[in-house]
């Protein structure tokens, strides 16, 4: 193949789309600090999310920095083991404590049942993540959160525009972060959100993200620099615009792929629940090497071979790299089914652009390798 096929590719508007917001951004002078870019991306996200209230970041993991720090967590943290690094890294930059539960292997998010049995004295909080915008069983770790006293703050970095039974998934726990890295569903070069529950708390967050400010002259809080600027936010106003049609399109391309892969043995697609409306973030297979002809690592090099730059994602597991794998939760013995995802999971590209012809020839190199010709 001549050209390089990435997972995930950016939605890009025409470029002449976007120049009246940049003309606008150099006529008014401002670039940042809450410019009006930036407060119209706030209310019309807010409306499009169905939240109540949102407060934008300049990415995802200074908001979960913020998100901790607003919420004053301290001590151990239950967490997941699979999922991107920022996760963990962001309890490590609050000096926290990461505690590290297993997975349901069907929805590959934390199982309430394993944090129930993690929870110490020194628990304040939960962090779970809605894996490929996969919801978490958000009542089951209420429950949990309800009955221990704990916070629960979400990573929702992949669940931007997910509802389940018609109610955004963003509405439950304390608080939840939303990334829009380029690589997301929707985004803003960089960029992110925390999604808040009342005023008063977006208050606090909006001050945590400016230095602590609440005037020129008064710091409410040791807070740093996540301010989203105003061509981030034009960005965004200009996405906001496409996302519905780029939403369908990621269907129509994960369709193909389910209807391709049917009857396939040992190759297993996500499958979303009755009454969820996803947003095609990610489209996550499992290689059952002994099923389907070849590994998940031999198909990989085949794919990159070929120019088509899937992913092992979430391979390694955050518990496998240095900072971690000293602590006791990051022991393998007690991550099976993380520990099992992780060595079979591969990401097949999926995103707007991907043309009828070019996940066919996706999902060919696939079936080629099935027939035992990986090499």
């Amino acid at each position: 193949m001549a050209e390089f096929i990435p997972v995930t590719s950016p939605l890009l508007p025409p470029l002449e789309e976007f120049v009246p917001y940049l003309e606008e951004i150099w006529k008014s002078r401002r670039l940042t600090n809450g410019g009006p870019f930036h407060e119209q991306l706030e209310k019309e996200l807010a409306e499009y999310l169905g939240v109540k209230h949102l407060a934008l970041f300049c990415n995802g993991t200074v908001a979960l920095v913020a998100a901790l720090q607003a919420l004053r967590i301290t001590g151990e943290v239950i967490t997941t083991p699979y999922s991107f690094v920022a996760t963990a890294h962001s309890l490590i930059w609050n000096n926290l404590k990461p505690v590290f539960v297993d997975i349901d292997p069907v929805t590959k998010n934390l199982d309430p049942r394993r944090i129930e049995e993690a929870i110490t004295p020194a628990t304040t909080a939960i962090l779970p993540v809605h894996c490929y915008g996969v919801p978490c069983d958000v009542d089951g770790i209420q429950r949990v959160a309800d009955t221990y006293g704990l916070k629960v703050i979400y990573d929702a970095a992949h669940a931007f525009g997910v509802r389940q039974d018609g109610l955004s998934v963003l509405n439950h726990g304390d608080l939840s972060i939303l990334s829009f890295h380029a690589t997301k569903v929707f985004n803003t070069f960089e960029g992110g959100a925390i999604i808040c529950p009342d005023a008063k708390i977006k208050q606090r967050i909006d001050y945590l993200k400016n230095f602590g400010f609440a005037d020129e002259t008064t710091v409410m809080a040791p807070g740093i620099n996540g301010k989203m600027n105003e061509v981030q936010a034009a960005f965004g106003l200009l996405q906001l615009r496409h996302i519905d049609k780029a939403l369908a399109q990621r269907r129509r391309i994960f369709e193909q792929y389910q209807q391709a892969f049917e009857g396939v043995e040992g190759i297993t697609l996500l499958e979303p629940s009755a009454g969820l409306e996803w947003n095609y973030a990610y489209c996550p297979v499992l290689i059952d090497a002994a099923r389907f002809g070849c590994t998940r690592d031999a198909l990989y090099d085949r794919y990159r071979e070929q120019g088509v730059l899937v992913r092992r994602y979430f391979y390694p597991l955050i518990t496998e790299f240095p900072m971690y794998r000293g602590l006791p939760s990051a022991a393998d013995a007690g991550l099976p089914h993380a520990m099992h995802v992780s060595r079979q999971v591969l990401c097949l590209p999926i995103h707007p652009d991907l043309s009828t012809e070019t996940v066919d020839t996706i999902v060919a190199i696939a079936l080629a390798c099935h027939a035992g010709r990986a090499g």
